[in-house]
């Protein structure tokens, strides 16, 4: 993830690094451990894998863990300057490159999910079975695969044979041959993200409105779901700042090392570890049920209040 021509800026610099290093590894622990726990918790009962919100909801975690885990390795190998062959480092990023998208397409389905049993509960039922749900985790990632599939293609056209062997420091832009590919790569995300947020702004006026209209049990329901929206839409906006780091990055780079190297550690955190520790607060401990499941499964059984609660715990 570090520039190949990076120069060393001192040895207070590379230490101050090195904290920042060790930090990311226990937040990068932190959040596997707990998405493991409500991974766990998910499969334990079928209330929760024939359910289309969980079903979603477990593809983000899985998704999560899988981006977060590569990341950190493409991490430390770049930050102790360890080289891989090409063709390995192809793998890792067409991985990153598919789970950069499902984690925000995944969102727009939850957003979408919610628009539906809010405002046509009568729907519900068929448009969001357990099939339906597989369906929509494939078209998930099948149009996750599409920016990779288009910058790769361009890419297969013009590396030579040999180019897969070569040792290199593993980052993105060793697939990037043009200058144009760059714009292209941006404007594809951006198109992508642009729908995106004309889903969730249509699906947050749409609740909105039954919102004002609804009355008693059916209007908390309803402004819980509202504002599962709202943070769904926060998550979103992160992710697209995502996509704008590299431009930002490269551009500091030109002129201060120091300062390089603090802003790429701060949009880690900012804008890849917060977004995707943020499904584990929305559904892992907002919902009622599947905060229930998981403090009786964390606690070993110890945690009673479940065994009645809609019969979940219920053999």
């Amino acid at each position: 993830m570090a520039n190949n021509n990076s120069v060393i800026v001192g040895e207070s610099s590379v230490n101050k690094v090195n904290d920042r290093v060790i930090l990311v590894q226990i937040l990068v622990l932190v959040f596997l451990c707990i998405n493991f726990l409500l991974i766990t918790t998910f499969f334990m009962k079928d209330v929760f894998y024939t359910t289309m919100r969980y079903i979603l909801f477990a593809n983000t975690l899985l998704s999560d863990c899988l981006f977060l885990f590569m990341t950190d390795v493409l991490l430390i190998l770049s930050y102790f300057h360890f080289t891989l062959q090409m063709w390995l480092c192809l793998v890792m990023y067409i991985v990153l490159s598919v789970h950069t998208f499902v984690t925000p397409l995944t969102l727009t389905a939850m957003t979408l999910e919610r628009y539906v049993a809010i405002c046509m509960p009568l729907r519900h039922t068929d448009l969001c079975s357990t099939r339906s749900s597989l369906r929509c985790v494939l078209i998930i990632h099948g149009l996750s695969s599409v920016p990779c599939f288009v910058i790769l293609s361009i890419f297969f056209a013009s590396a030579t044979h040999s180019f897969y062997y070569q040792g290199r420091v593993c980052s993105a832009e060793v697939f990037i041959l043009y200058s144009w590919q760059v714009h292209l790569r941006s404007a594809i995300s951006q198109f992508y993200f642009l729908i995106m947020c004309i889903i969730i702004v249509f699906s947050y006026i749409e609740i909105m409105k039954v919102a004002k209209a609804a009355s008693g049990e059916n209007k908390k329901s309803t402004w819980k779901g509202l504002r599962t929206v709202i943070l769904h839409a926060f998550q979103l906006l992160l992710c697209l700042i995502q996509l704008w780091c590299p431009f930002i990055e490269a551009a500091i780079l030109q002129i201060n090392f120091r300062l390089y190297i603090s802003v790429r550690y701060f949009n880690y955190i900012t804008f890849i570890l917060t977004p995707r520790c943020l499904s584990p607060l929305i559904y892992g401990l907002r919902d009622e049920m599947f905060f229930h499941a998981l403090k009786y499964y964390a606690l070993c059984g110890l945690y009673k209040k479940p065994l009645n609660f809609f019969g979940l715990m219920k053999s």
